[in-house]
């Protein structure tokens, strides 16, 4: 058996090999900048600090609970590192840029540089991750009594030591090593090789140790079939009912958050990146990392249900089987996996938290005392960051403590580590929109992180003194003063769900929808842009202006400066490689004259006018006290301008575009206009001709003693066919017109077009006979359907053959008629072999009131019957035109869509 005294013991022995490691891994870094410290496996190796404690220990509890859940927290983060391209290589290249020292830094550094807003992210982030650091000591706490034991020998000097007294102990010494450990610098963003090197060498300790308890668990179960197969005989089967649900989403989805926005990740992964290209190598090595931790994980949790008494406590299993087996140095080596997890965690998190309370909170603070101000070695303010860190230190690890206290009678890891996760996602949405969202505003993201963290706090963090407060615990029950509405796990009516899902809902949507709606209705300041621009378009410029101008100093930096914001990026970019190129030197090293001076002064007349360019250059070049801030502010105005000439301009071409569709209507309209009267000409005409027969017939027949009886049944028989052709003149006008304006109701069917065409033949069999037609078949058809009108169809084969025989004067008229199908559609040719149109009537055939001038015999017709006839096979999608027939006269081609044929 182990005692107590020997595990501590090797704890600390532990611990001092890691210090040793910090130690040398510094002095190496120093001496060679290239050594292996700065390669990109040590690189991925620290990330895997995102493994604590949670994941050695309390994954194996979580899938002894809860099945498959354990691997969301894997996932998570494996879609980050896989797409690395889009998120982690914009956030490091901005990280180098702009030397951010941590998550409070990028977002009061993007959003105008806002103090309150560092101050703010800094107080969510150390509340957030007490539960984490909880959890953490709660870990170790519970490992070390798990190994000891309950008897005397192995409890040594604990004995009459409780959890509190053994995690206030780890606490005191975590706190101790920390501040030995991690505030060896003042400088934030100088890298801690040494620290990383440490961490590096933890990555290596607990994934062997984790890797080789579930060898043995392997092993002893008789493989991994043995051990399932034990497990079916004895009745347990994984959970896998929940999986997917609501509580599996969100935990995916906190801990893509949380590997992004703990601050010991952003810590590892962005400011103590040395070279962005190791983010190839994390892509897919962290991932294999993780899934190499997670391997062994399901088996643990399986065996150990199986073969441990029953209330073994589940996320000890990774310790308890080996002793259980009796193999006493397997369970210290996984001791120490674990407080590996643990200790990496807890110092690399409270370095991280440290440097944001003393730059965000104390440092502020101090440096307003004038004593600090004073003194010019600077000596006092590196004493005061020191002092500033190591207070933030133990101000951390003492939240953490405190609130394993309050929760220690929680019998799950899992739940505690979530809460933090919930609380971290806050920055989640500001951090996407700091990179992405040029117009997300400080007032906007300072709301909104505000609110989702109330939130959070209700819904999340304070159920979770549920077991130790019954104030709280009746809280949940009925809500405050009795408003079941509000109560934290039920918030506006929101039952039934899992309550981790609810909380992180309501906060993350409360937070996402003031982000959004704020930043919509607020303006970012002039600050607030230029950082926007410079951390949105982080690939497109190489860096910032930094340079302040000072009198007499204006460099062609802050020329540049100046033209970019009023010419673009592009245009000041090409100008000056102009010029530096005529000088023959490089752009970087490029001195402004007062020729360059006078010809960018024009460049800027040429945009915002010769005074405004003359006074905006005259301050810096003759060294005005202006401010960054006033300065970006004139550029700002002028940009404004810009964008309002911008705007007037695009209005203007919008304007001109608009009157030159008027004027094209217009003109559409004036020939309307002319079609319609020539219409109503050319119907004034036809209509004239009967009226003026039947009027002066009518006159004759009012003499009724000069007339016969002959004459006058002959003139009242030209009455009557004048009348009817005036009948049918104006049917065919109405038909037509209604035709043209969609007004007459139409309704394709499926119809036999060859049956139609036989009808058209059979009604004209007497004209034909009549006119001493001989009629030629060429090839039919047969039956074959098409959508459209029968009657109507029938309607233009009638007239086509009726013009074929009005118009053919042949001493032999002769008419031809073929249908067939082609392509896909109905084809009918009907020919004659008359005097044919010539030429020049082609094209006016198909017109209202057009009739052949030559070889016609009979012009009695009004022309409208070939136009109708067209617009009605246009009504069944078909064409009907002119086409070269087989015999010498006019041949007109009919073609329609077919649908079927038999």
């Amino acid at each position: 058996m182990l005692s107590a005294d020997f595990v501590i013991a090797t704890a600390i022995a532990y611990v001092g090999l890691l210090f040793v490691l910090a130690y040398f891994g510094d002095r190496r870094a120093k001496a060679n900048k290239n050594s292996w410290l700065n390669s990109p496996a040590v690189y991925t190796l620290s990330i895997s600090v995102y493994c604590t404690s949670w994941t050695f220990y309390g994954a194996v509890g979580n899938a002894a609970r809860s099945g498959l859940e354990f691997l969301t927290i894997y996932l998570g983060p494996t879609l980050v590192f896989v797409g690395w391209y889009f998120l982690l290589r914009r956030l490091v290249r901005i990280s180098h840029l702009h030397r951010i020292t941590s998550l409070a830094d990028l977002l009061s550094s993007r959003f105008g540089k806002s103090s309150r807003l560092g101050v703010l992210v800094t107080c969510i982030a150390v509340v957030g991750i007490a539960p984490y650091i909880a959890l953490q000591l709660k870990a170790v706490t519970s490992s070390i009594q798990a190994v000891a034991g309950s008897s005397e020998f192995g409890q040594g000097s604990l004995k009459g030591i409780d959890d509190v007294g053994l995690a206030f102990g780890v606490a005191a010494g975590m706190a101790l090593f920390t501040i030995l450990f991690g505030t060896r610098h003042v400088d934030a963003k100088e890298q801690h090789h040494g620290v990383v090197a440490a961490i590096a060498f933890e990555a290596v300790v607990k994934l062997t140790a984790l890797v080789a308890v579930g060898v043995f668990v392997v092993f002893i179960g008789g493989g991994f079939e043995g051990i399932f197969r034990l497990a079916a005989e004895r009745g347990l089967a994984v959970d896998t009912a929940t999986s997917f649900d609501s509580r599996w989403l969100t935990t995916m989805g906190l801990s893509i958050a949380a590997i992004v926005c703990l601050p010991r990740q952003f810590q590892v992964t962005v400011v103590e990146n040395s070279n962005e290209n190791h983010l190839r190598v994390a892509g897919w090595a962290f991932p294999a990392y993780m899934m190499a931790m997670s391997i062994f994980i399901l088996p643990i949790a399986v065996y150990g249900l199986a073969v441990m008494p029953e209330g073994s406590n589940p996320d000890m299993f990774a310790l308890t089987l080996p002793l259980s087996q009796g193999q006493n140095g397997l369970a210290l080596f996984a001791f120490i996996g674990g407080f590996s997890s643990a200790t990496s965690m807890i110092i690399l998190e409270s370095i991280a938290l440290s440097i944001m309370v003393s730059n965000h909170i104390i440092m502020p603070m101090v440096l307003k005392l004038s004593a600090i101000r004073q003194n010019s070695d600077g000596q006092g303010v590196t004493r005061v960051l020191l002092i500033a860190r190591r207070v933030s230190i133990i101000l951390i690890l003492s939240l953490g403590f405190f609130y394993f206290f309050f929760t220690r009678d929680s019998d799950a890891l899992a739940p505690i580590g979530l809460i933090s996760f919930t609380a971290i996602a806050q920055f989640f949405p500001a951090l996407l929109a700091a990179i992405f969202w040029r117009d997300a505003s400080l007032k906007a993201v300072t709301a909104a992180i505000s609110a989702g963290f109330v939130v959070w706090a209700w819904s999340c963090f304070l159920p979770s003194f549920d077991s130790v407060s019954p104030a709280v615990s009746a809280l949940l029950d009925a809500g405050p003063w009795g408003i079941s509405w509000l109560r934290p796990e039920a918030m506006f009516g929101l039952e039934g769900w899992d309550p981790l899902a609810h909380a992180a809902f309501w906060s993350l949507s409360i937070n996402i929808v003031t982000l959004v709606i704020g930043s919509l209705i607020t303006s970012p300041s002039a600050l607030e842009r230029i950082q926007a621009t410079a951390f949105v378009d982080v690939f497109r410029h190489s860096g910032l202006p930094q340079r302040v101008f000072v009198p007499g100093s204006a460099t062609a930096n802050d020329l540049f400066f100046v033209a970019e914001r009023v010419l673009g990026e592009k245009r000041a970019a090409a100008l000056f490689e102009m010029v530096a190129r005529e000088r023959g030197v490089d752009p970087v090293m490029m001195e402004p004259t007062p020729e360059f001076v006078a010809h960018l002064e024009r460049e800027l007349a040429g945009s915002i006018g010769a005074a405004s360019a003359h006074v905006m250059l005259s301050k810096v070049v003759a060294g005005a006290d202006v401010s960054l801030e006033e300065m970006m502010q004139m550029a700002d105005e002028t940009q404004q301008a810009k964008e309002y000439s911008q705007r007037l301009e695009k209005t203007s071409e919008e304007l001109r575009l608009t009157a030159q569709k008027l004027e094209d209507a217009n003109a559409q309209l004036r020939e309307l206009d002319s079609q319609k009267d020539e219409f109503l000409s050319q119907v004034s005409h036809e209509v004239r001709t009967p009226m003026t027969s039947i009027r002066s017939f009518s006159e004759i027949l009012l003499e009724p003693d000069e007339l016969d009886e002959v004459q006058r049944h002959r003139f009242v028989s030209t009455i009557h066919h004048e009348s009817l052709r005036l009948t049918k003149l104006l049917d065919e006008i109405l038909d037509l017109s209604a035709l043209e304006r969609g007004e007459r109701s139409w309704e394709n069917v499926p119809v036999d077009a060859e049956e139609a065409l036989n009808r058209a033949l059979a009604v004209c069999d007497a004209l034909l006979r009549q006119k001493g037609f001989q009629v030629e078949f060429g090839e039919r058809s047969g039956t074959t359907m098409v959508e459209g009108d029968a009657d109507r169809l029938c309607q233009v084969f009638i007239n086509l053959i009726s013009n074929a025989v009005k118009y053919n004067d042949a001493p032999q008229p002769r008419l031809r008629v073929t249908s067939l199908v082609r392509s896909g559609n109905f084809v009918v040719d009907i020919a004659d072999n008359g005097p044919g149109i010539p030429k020049a009537e082609r094209t006016l055939i198909f017109e209202k009131f057009a009739r052949g001038l030559r070889g016609s015999v009979d012009q009695t017709g009004a022309g409208l019957g070939l136009a109708i006839s067209r617009q009605i096979v246009t009504r069944m999608n078909g064409t009907l035109e002119l086409a070269q027939g087989q015999l010498s006269g006019a041949c007109f081609r009919l073609r329609l869509p077919i649908l079927g044929q038999k």
